[in-house]
C-alpha cells in the first residue's frame, strides 16, 4: 500500500461495482482510508472492503441514496465518526433507465434519473465543501464529478434524459470549481467513454459496449481501472492547478 496520501479521507459514492470500485480500490493501494457508498449492493460493497482491507488498506461501507438529502448528511456524518474528516470525493453514483426515445418516456423516469446524476451530485458536494472549505476551518480537499461522453453525444435513440443529466454535472463541475477556488478545493470532472461495466445491462443492452466500439478510435471499450486512474490523477497533489476541468476517458471519440 502506498503512503502518500496516508490518512486522507475518500468517499466514493456508487462504489460497490464498476468505475467506482475499481477507484476505491487504486485509492486504497495510494493510502487513502476509503468510504465505499452503496445504495443496494451491499455484499458487493463488502466484497471491495474486504478485499482493500486483505491488502493491508482500510475501508468501510455506508449505506445511503445520494437522491435523499438526509441519507447524504448520514453518509458523510457516519464518516466523519468513523473515518474523520473527508479530503476527497468522488460523486460516481448514477443511474439510467432502459433505452427509449424521448417521446416514450415519462416524468417519473426522468425524476429518477435526475434525483440520482444531479440532485445525488449537488449534495453530496454540498456535504464536501461544508467540511473541506478554509472558510469553514476545513484544510481543503478535491472533488471529481463522473459525467459522462453522452453530455457531448447526446445518447439520441436509447437514454437523453441520462445524457442531459451528466450534462448538469458537466455545468456542476465548472461552476463549482469556480466558486470554491479561493477555499483550497479543486473541482473536476471526468467524462467516461464505452466502459465495460454493468450500467449498459440496466439500460436493456448488456453487449452495448462491444457494438459501439468500432466508432472509437481505439477500437476498443475502455476498462475501470483506466477511468480510476485518470480520477486518482485528478485527485492527486500532481493536478494541484487543475480546477474546472473536464478530462474525457473515451478513447478518443
Amino acid at each position: 500500500m502506498g503512503t502518500e496520501n496516508r490518512g486522507k479521507v475518500l468517499i466514493v459514492t456508487g462504489g460497490s461495482n464498476g468505475i467506482g470500485a475499481a477507484t476505491a480500490r487504486l485509492a486504497a493501494s495510494r493510502g487513502y482510508s476509503v468510504c465505499i457508498n452503496y445504495r443496494q449492493r451491499k455484499i458487493d460493497a463488502e466484497g471491495v472492503a474486504g478485499e482493500i482491507e486483505r491488502q493491508g488498506g482500510h475501508a468501510i461501507i455506508v449505506q445511503a441514496d445520494v437522491s435523499v438529502e438526509a441519507e447524504v448528511v448520514k453518509l458523510f456524518e457516519t464518516t466523519d465518526a468513523k473515518l474523520g474528516r473527508v479530503f476527497a470525493l468522488v460523486n460516481n453514483a448514477g443511474t439510467l433507465e432502459r433505452q427509449m426515445r424521448l417521446d416514450s418516456m415519462e416524468a417519473a423516469r426522468i425524476q429518477r434519473v435526475f434525483a440520482t446524476n444531479v440532485i445525488g451530485s449537488f449534495l453530496c458536494a454540498r456535504e464536501a465543501v461544508r467540511r473541506m472549505s478554509t472558510k469553514k476551518g476545513g484544510s481543503g480537499g478535491s472533488i471529481v464529478n463522473i459525467s459522462s461522453g453522452a453530455s457531448r453525444l447526446g445518447s439520441p435513440g436509447e437514454y437523453i434524459d441520462y445524457a442531459a443529466s451528466k450534462g448538469a454535472v458537466d455545468t456542476l463541475t465548472i461552476g463549482l470549481a469556480k466558486e470554491v477556488a479561493e477555499e483550497g478545493i479543486r473541482v473536476n470532472g471526468v467524462r467516461p467513454g464505452f466502459i465495460y461495466t454493468d450500467l449498459h445491462a440496466k439500460g436493456g443492452e448488456p453487449g452495448r459496449v462491444d457494438r459501439l466500439k468500432v466508432q472509437v478510435p481505439m477500437q476498443r471499450g475502455g476498462e475501470p481501472e483506466e477511468v480510476a486512474a485518470a480520477i486518482l490523477w485528478l485527485l492527486s497533489s500532481e493536478a494541484s492547478y487543475v480546477t474546472g476541468a473536464i478530462v474525457d476517458v473515451g478513447g478518443g471519440r
